[in-house]
């Protein structure tokens, strides 16, 4: 009898052991996974602020590079101002290359800006009225004849 009742202790006190256990067991897991909800939570709302505040940004360097165009698109339609202030953007331009491109000459920027004239040309060309647009091909025969530059 005795022996009966040791073994039913022994099997009462592993239960009630075990069953602590998983019950702080669970207990842990739950509050790490509220902890990982948490985590992921914040994360998802910083991301999304920063790619509201990135669109912003993007949207404001668009538009100050669209006023600068038409700023350069208005001081250029003045006859005799508009030739000195494009010599004054293309000089500036140049000297912008030029930091970037330290070893260039002046034959390199004029290949580089050719090559980005030809890429973009079809865009500008069908903004123009019809009246007015010159055809593809007198604008390509304008620009400079160069080398591949890859």
């Amino acid at each position: 009898m005795i022996v009966r009742t040791l073994k039913i202790v022994r099997n009462v006190t592993f239960l009630l052991w075990f069953s602590a256990s998983l019950a702080f067991s669970a207990i842990g897991l739950g509050i790490w996974a509220m902890n990982l909800s948490l985590k992921v939570a914040t994360m998802t709302a910083s991301a999304a602020s920063t790619a509201v505040r990135h669109r912003r940004q993007i949207a404001k360097a668009i538009s100050r590079e669209k006023a600068k165009g038409r700023l350069r698109r208005m001081m250029v339609a003045v006859p005799v101002l508009g030739s000195g202030v494009a010599i004054s953007f293309e000089a500036y331009d140049y000297y912008q290359w030029q930091e970037e491109n330290a070893e260039g000459t002046f034959s390199d920027y004029s290949c580089e800006v050719s090559e980005i004239t030809a890429e973009v040309m079809d865009e500008v060309l069908q903004e123009l009225p019809e009246l007015i647009r010159p055809s593809p091909e007198m604008v390509s025969s304008k620009l400079p004849a160069c080398e591949n530059l890859d």
